[in-house]
């Protein structure tokens, strides 16, 4: 059984008439019904050992999740799976039950440090519902090419 939400859009159009030589302004609006988005909460662990627990909407990335519950998760390339400094290790169920690594990803964990069998870029794994519960180790260094040290600001 799913939920759904009413979602209300506005919009406005513009017509001009040239007999009259005016512009007119039109609103417009829809309704639909939405699906209720799952959240989800995981837990990274950072090479220290702490963990922070953190909670996202289904679909979210888990790059995205870190940078939102100010987890150090760097993600130079900011999700355009063009770096691997957002390399993240999965528990072997969670990794078993993705979706292969396209090879643009397998590309970037080649330069990820600490590489592991269930290692994937977090710019590349969408929350799903049976990730609920589920511990995100962080490797203990990165690999930046680009600005060594630096970490981009979360928008």
């Amino acid at each position: 059984m799913s939920i759904l939400r009413l979602a209300t859009a506005r919009t406005a159009a513009v017509s001009f008439c040239p007999q009259n030589r005016i512009l007119q302004q039109h609103t417009l609006s829809f309704s639909a019904l939405a699906p209720v988005a799952k959240e989800v909460t995981v837990t990274f662990v950072e090479p220290d050992g702490a963990e922070i627990e953190a909670t996202g909407e289904e679909g979210t990335n888990l790059m995205e999740l870190a940078h939102e519950n100010d987890v150090d998760l760097e993600g130079a390339c900011e999700g355009a799976c063009a770096c691997s400094t957002c390399h993240v290790i999965l528990e072997d169920k969670i990794y078993d039950e993705l979706p292969e690594p396209s090879d643009e990803e397998n590309d970037m964990l080649d330069l990820a440090f600490g590489l592991t069998d269930t290692s994937r870029l977090g710019c590349q794994v969408e929350l799903t519902p049976d990730m609920e519960g589920m511990r995100i180790k962080l490797p203990s260094a990165t690999r930046n090419f680009y600005v060594d040290g630096a970490k981009p600001a979360h928008h």
